[in-house]
């Protein structure tokens, strides 16, 4: 008879009796198995208790109890009754159906969550259930010997009560009365232990079919399938009955060239245990000749018999497909998401509860000189400097604890290392509770140094002009070559952000059809295409300021200020509506003022929308303009209102290019900048009187054209 024609059944040392291979299936069995025996109460279908009858070896080191715990399950876990627990098991008892059951129980020193499987067999409760913490099981081969030990001795007991009864007969045919008690007695015995044998069994086979760990028997050097539950049957896309008797590479072929052979080899031929972890393998599940991937957790074991020789082997595992697939796919969205962010010419970051990086993008390389896996897990005052932290940390605070925040800043990292930036942190949220938040920083150093190097030198060559007329020849071309770069500044950098609100667009496609990666990552989109109209918005202020620089065109002069104030309020019909401000205008005498109707709009524009965007939140708006001849040569043109007012320190900056005293309305800071030039443009001036909480009078002095002089 060849290796592959080994029977499944067989006489002699090495055949393992059922009760034998039950047995050590309870005790090889990754799955917790008990045996309980319910404790009645008075009623009829009253159960107050259940006592423990046996505890498999999984079972005893998942719970940290003895194979027959001499507490009650009540006694020993007081906290399962209001768990549900208890309820669930005399459920399954009085049903006689097979029922299911899944909790997290956190009580009497447990700490895991169980899935049950319990069913009713005759006087007792069978429950099968498994620890998702997935805690160590005692060994089988040490089981498997101890369960047969135990046998053996058993039998030897049993014919050597035999050989004894034997002989007592012959001895003592005198007492044959008290023999016959003797025997019928040891009969009766010998069929309650065959009875309970039979349960025994019939529970075993019931736990090895409910089980949802897959386990195979295979026999002898041809592996022959001896017993397979479903679980493992659903793992080979076969019913276990089809593969019964057969070897295993004949019944699964699928599974034959893909490294099985030498495992199951090396188990047979050393009788060392392998394991494997996420095992990819190829299966035909679906018989269409197509295999898909597949991926497995598995244990092999040897099998062996009353004389320690190795007669086949135990597999048990479990499939992990779903998991491993979900795990690449969410890996493979994270590797995109880095290379889309890699490519942003901004510093993309996500800072935890504790302050510490948990991602970075390629940016932070050219910022702190080194590669932006370095910074994850550092904190970030550790990563930008305490002197730049401390700038930003009441912002992140407040980030921290839930609000969203935009804002500018000035970040001394390090010695000859400063920069300008414009941030966003946007709080994630997680279960009502704010886990962490995004940080979108773009860096605005040469626009800010570009704003604050042409305000100054603007502002000597006015208080130089007239002292310094031949230095001031020289601060205009260099105010002009300034101005020029500003505008070719703002005009090159239209194309690269315009590329990166493309790249966004390309992002949101891309990410639709990865609806749980979109849902993560929309709050880090939106500050990112939120920063992109920032952006295109100062570039656009920018480009303004510097055409009012360069233009040089004679005030032209002569517009109605009646017909300018008329459209202005046309556009702050809403803003008034909402505030229920009163206008009063006394324009009647109002001048010709020497200035285009596009740059005498803007005027009027900034100085009524100011006046009505900060206003006191304890009064009605009052604002008044008004217009008339200052002296003859000169035009006054003035906006009075009772808002908020400006301390004199604020007053003192009120001009300066992109700064703005009030952050609970929207702005830029260029308004009044472009309204103290135009004027100036025009030969004029601008004057504030302002006191804090009473109101503000902006006073307009322009020269009087040439026909209006008197």
């Amino acid at each position: 008879m060849s290796a592959s024609e080994v029977p499944l059944s067989s006489t002699g040392a090495d055949a393992a009796t059922p009760e034998a291979l039950l047995h050590t299936l309870l005790d090889v069995s990754l799955t917790g198995i008990i045996l309980f025996r319910p404790v009645p109460g008075t009623g009829e279908e009253d159960i107050v208790d259940l006592a423990y009858e046996r505890l498999n070896p999984a079972a005893q080191q998942m719970l940290g109890l003895p194979e027959y715990p001499a507490e009650s399950f009540l006694t020993l876990y007081p906290a399962a009754r209001a768990m549900g627990v208890f309820d669930f098991y005399c459920a399954a008892f009085w049903s006689g159906q097979q029922e299911r059951y899944h909790i997290n129980y956190q009580h009497d020193g447990l700490d895991g969550y169980f899935h049950f499987v319990a069913r009713r067999s005759g006087p007792l409760l069978v429950v099968s259930f498994t620890d998702t913490n997935e805690q160590p099981r005692s060994e089988v081969e040490e089981a498997l010997r101890a369960s047969q030990a135990r046998l053996r001795a058993a039998n030897e007991e049993i014919l050597a009560s035999n050989e004894t009864l034997a002989r007592t007969q012959q001895e003592l045919r005198q007492l044959n009365e008290e023999l016959e008690a003797r025997v019928f007695e040891r009969t009766r015995d010998l069929r309650h232990a065959q009875a309970e044998t039979e349960l025994q069994r019939a529970l075993l086979y019931e736990v090895f079919e409910q089980t949802p760990v897959a386990i195979a028997i295979l026999r002898g050097p041809g592996l022959v399938v001896e017993l397979a539950n479903p679980a493992v049957g659903a793992i080979w896309g076969r019913e276990p009955a089809q593969t019964l008797g057969r070897p295993y590479f004949e019944a699964v072929p699928d599974t034959a060239g893909q490294g099985f052979e030498q495992i199951l080899g090396k188990v047979l031929a050393t009788g060392e245990p392998f394991v494997v972890t996420e095992a990819p393998v190829m299966l035909d599940r679906a018989h269409t000749g197509l295999p898909a991937q597949a991926y497995v957790n598995f244990a092999f074991q040897a099998l062996h018999d009353a004389y320690g020789e190795i007669i086949g082997l135990i597999a048990s595992g479990t499939e992990v497909t779903e998991q491993v697939l979900s795990r690449l796919r969410i890996e493979a969205s994270q590797r995109q998401l880095q290379l889309i962010t890699d490519a942003l010419p901004v510093l993309v970051g996500y800072v935890d509860q504790e302050r510490r990086y948990q991602f970075a993008n390629l940016a932070y390389q050219a910022w702190f000189n080194q590669p932006p896996a370095a910074l994850l897990g550092r904190q970030v005052w550790d990563v930008v400097g305490e002197k730049a932290y401390a700038n930003v940390r009441g912002y992140l605070d407040r980030a921290l604890a839930g609000e969203r925040l935009d804002f500018e800043a000035e970040m001394p990292y390090r010695a000859e290392f400063t920069r300008y930036i414009r941030t966003s942190y946007v709080p994630d949220v997680q279960n009502g509770q704010v886990v962490g938040c995004f940080t979108l920083v773009t860096d605005i150093t040469e626009a800010v140094l570009a704003g604050q190097q042409v305000l100054a030198l603007n502002e000597e060559l006015a208080a130089r002009n007239d002292e310094l007329a031949a230095s001031n020849r020289q601060l205009s071309r260099t105010n002009t070559d300034l101005d020029t770069f500003v505008y070719t500044a703002s005009h090159d950098l239209k194309v690269p952000i315009a590329n990166i609100e493309g790249l966004l667009d390309a992002l949101h496609r891309d990410l639709r059809q990865y609806p749980a990666v979109t849902a993560s990552v929309q709050p880090l989109l939106a500050m990112m295409q939120d920063a992109v109209t920032r952006f295109q918005q100062t570039i656009g202020h920018l480009t303004d300021i510097s055409r009012l620089q360069q233009d040089e065109t004679p005030p032209a002069g002569g517009e109605s200020l009646a017909a300018v104030l008329a459209d202005v309020q046309l556009d702050l019909a809403p803003l008034m509506h909402a505030t229920e401000a009163q206008l009063t205008a006394d324009i009647a005498a109002a001048p010709a003022l020497p200035l285009s109707a596009k740059n005498l709009r803007s005027v009027v524009y900034n100085l009524l929308s100011n006046a009505l965007k900060y206003r006191h939140p304890g009064r009605v708006p009052q604002v008044r303009i008004s217009c008339r001849n200052w002296d003859p040569a000169t035009a006054l043109l003035e906006v009075r209102d009772n808002g908020l007012g400006l301390t004199p320190s604020q007053q003192a900056s009120l001009f300066v290019l992109f700064r703005r005293l009030h952050d609970h309305v929207e702005g830029s800071g260029v308004g009044l900048y472009m309204v103290k030039k135009m004027v100036e443009n025009a030969g004029g001036s601008v004057l504030v009187a302002s006191q804090a909480g009473v109101g503000s009078t902006f006073t307009v002095l322009l020269p009087l054209l040439a026909g209006d002089l008197t």
